[in-house]
This record gives C-alpha cells, structure tokens and sequence, in this order.
C-alpha cells in the first residue's frame, strides 16, 4: 500500500515538475499536478491498485475471521481455550 501512495504521490511531484519547466507558478502547477497526477494515476498504476485491493481485502477476511471466532468464544459455543 505505501508503494501505491508514494507512486501516487511521485506522478503529482513529476507534473508538478514539468510545469515548473514552463514557468507555471508553484500554486497552480501544484494544483493541476494534483487535479491531473491523482486520476491519471488510476490508470497508469493499474495493477498497483489491484495488489492493494486484494491484499486489503484479505486483510479484511482475516480480521473477521478473528472477530468471529473471538466472539464466538466470549458466548461460550466453542471448548475451552486450554485443556487441562
């Protein structure tokens, strides 16, 4: 996910850079490097965009399925934790 927001990121730095190349003032370049750089980058880092979607969404699946079993063991439906 860092990797994904940092290429992110690094597309606004490199419009924003291009456009200080043409004389463009810093506020405006840095305001159309960002309005242009952010969907532009949904495209362009593509499958970086996927590998975040999957690894979160496994994250997710991970996490529910300690949350249920934490749950389901605070009611009492599974053995006990320890066997003596």
């Amino acid at each position: 996910m860092t990797l994904y927001v940092l290429a992110r990121l690094g597309l606004v730095v490199v419009v924003t850079g291009a456009l200080l190349l043409f004389k463009v003032p810093l506020l405006p370049a840095l305001a159309v490097g960002v309005v242009v750089a952010l969907p532009a980058s949904l495209f362009i880092f593509k499958s970086l965009r996927q590998r975040v979607a999957v690894g979160l969404n496994t994250h997710q699946q991970t996490r529910r399925a300690e949350r249920d079993k934490l749950r389901s063991e605070l009611r009492g439906d599974e053995g006990p934790l320890t066997q003596a």
